[in-house]
């Protein structure tokens, strides 16, 4: 992997947006075309997310994830490049000063999503924008080597990166007013404590952290949904989703993230990732 990053993803990060855009149309068709890269998975995700559309719209829906993936496969490599200037510009988050009253009353707050649209640029593009110290939780890659680059790319901003293994400890200890970032649209598939619910037209176990850590702590849930403007260029917008966590019953706030969350990909399916394995995690007796 340390070959791969000095003979690939750097010297790419290094190129402009024009010849990063050639480069992932060279990749939609070879990736795509003719390795068909996790072609299979996407396919039936689609087809199981969407029963009511025809062959053709199917196929469609395909090629334009497709097209996205490869955008934000590149788009990813340059954020290993990219300048705090050119950052602010290509990812805009609209409205910022949602945070303020809970910044005013010293109140840290979860921000949860989904892989929709470039997360990537939101590592980067976040921190610039609020007051509260921007926290992200990532799972740790294998190689150690790859694993210290993408910590150092994405933290370069201001955001602070903990591992799963650290955020109980985190959420213990922190004195910081903080935004905490959950993806909770990943299949947890070690995880022992899950929510099951229907998502996306499938029975779907949804990982419990965010309504955990919101009720422990009493932490107020934000929405942040990406949408794409143009190629390489995102708008962030946030909304609270959950004030007071504690006027919830067991499951609503891992509902209300989730159908939020679904209602985005509803609008624009092609920008979500269909190539991951979302639902490999089957409901057993033992979750009843």
């Amino acid at each position: 992997m340390r070959l791969f990053y000095y003979l690939v993803i750097k010297p790419i990060s290094l190129l402009p947006w024009p010849v990063i855009y050639g480069i992932s149309n060279l990749l939609y068709i070879v990736g795509y075309k003719i390795i068909r890269h996790r072609v299979d998975v996407v396919k039936q995700n689609l087809a199981n997310s969407f029963p009511d559309k025809s062959p053709s719209e199917l196929k469609q829906l395909q090629n334009d994830f497709y097209r996205h993936f490869c955008d934000i496969m590149l788009e990813s490599f340059k954020i290993f490049s990219i300048s705090q200037k050119e950052a602010n510009e290509r990812f805009v988050a609209l409205n910022p000063q949602i945070l303020k009253p809970f910044h005013d009353k010293g109140q840290s707050v979860i921000l949860v999503g989904g892989h929709y649209n470039n997360w990537e640029m939101l590592a980067v593009g976040l921190d610039y924008y609020i007051d509260h110290q921007s926290v992200a939780i990532y799972h740790r890659m294998k190689n150690k080597f790859m694993n210290d680059k993408a910590l150092k790319s994405r933290g370069k901003y201001g955001l602070k990166m903990i591992s799963r293994q650290e955020v109980k400890e985190f959420f213990a200890e922190s004195k910081d007013l903080t935004i905490t970032i959950f993806g909770a649209d990943q299949s947890p598939s070690i995880a022992k404590k899950v929510y099951w619910t229907n998502f996306l037209n499938q029975e779907t176990a949804v990982m419990f952290g965010v309504e955990k850590f919101a009720k422990e702590k009493n932490l107020p849930v934000i929405f942040g949904g990406i949408t794409k403007v143009k190629r390489g260029h995102y708008e962030f917008k946030m909304e609270v989703l959950i004030e007071d966590p504690s006027q919830y019953a067991h499951g609503e706030i891992t509902e209300a993230h989730t159908k939020r969350l679904e209602k985005q990909i509803l609008e624009d399916p092609q920008y979500w990732l269909w190539s991951h394995k979302r639902w490999k995690r089957k409901r057993k007796s033992e979750d009843a």
